[in-house]
């Protein structure tokens, strides 16, 4: 892998990642930055009118009196049922658990490949969040195991994630920031020739 194609994918990762797993008050640059376009040209991925059309939606006023933070609340936290879970052993699964058998794949290829994260409480790795940030870290770390992490972990459930999002969501923000995750994988799998592996979809 190139050196900028190492920077790509770990600088993408790493926005998309926290504006996933992290409150939007505790990412207040990164919600800035998507909320005011001003990424839109330097975006190494997707079209130009993929991107506007996400910018748009990160950008507009969100839906009735909802902040950020309460869609997060909403949509990450509960304590309602979540309109589309962001762990992937929610979609792997048969019994839709969180900590199910993928999760502790994921543990196992971690430990492989002696990727390490901080966790402040006890939760599966395979939050979608994570395991962007995840991409990132091994695309600097390990750039050869990009590929492998994409193909088992990520691609074969998040784009029904991601799809699930842009349907359900009812936030503006989330939205355009599920598209534009969408379009980045897209790119990612189209460049790099990945094969993500066939796995039945329960959620």
């Amino acid at each position: 892998m190139s050196q900028q194609a190492v920077s790509d994918i770990a600088l993408t990762a790493r926005i998309l990642g926290a504006a996933f797993y992290y409150p939007p008050e505790e990412t207040g640059q990164i919600t800035a930055l998507l909320s005011s376009g001003d990424w839109v040209a330097e975006w190494p991925y997707g079209t130009d009118a993929q991107k506007q059309a996400a910018a748009e939606k990160l950008h507009a006023v969100t839906a009735g009196d909802e902040t950020h933070a309460q869609a997060y609340q909403r949509l990450f936290i509960g304590p309602q049922a979540l309109p589309a879970s962001p762990w992937g052993s929610v979609w792997l699964d048969k019994e839709q658990v969180l900590f199910g058998e993928s999760t502790v794949a994921l543990r196992q290829w971690m430990r492989d490949h002696n990727v390490d994260i901080a966790l402040t409480q006890n939760e599966p790795e395979d939050h979608i969040g994570l395991l962007l940030m995840m991409v990132a870290w091994t695309a600097e770390n390990n750039p050869d195991a990009v590929n492998a992490l994409l193909a088992e972990h990520l691609l074969p459930w998040a784009r029904y994630y991601l799809a699930k999002m842009q349907e359900t969501c009812a936030s503006p923000y989330y939205e355009g920031l599920s598209a534009l995750t969408a379009l980045t994988l897209n790119a990612w799998q189209e460049t790099r020739l990945i094969i993500p592996a066939e796995k039945t979809i329960f959620a």
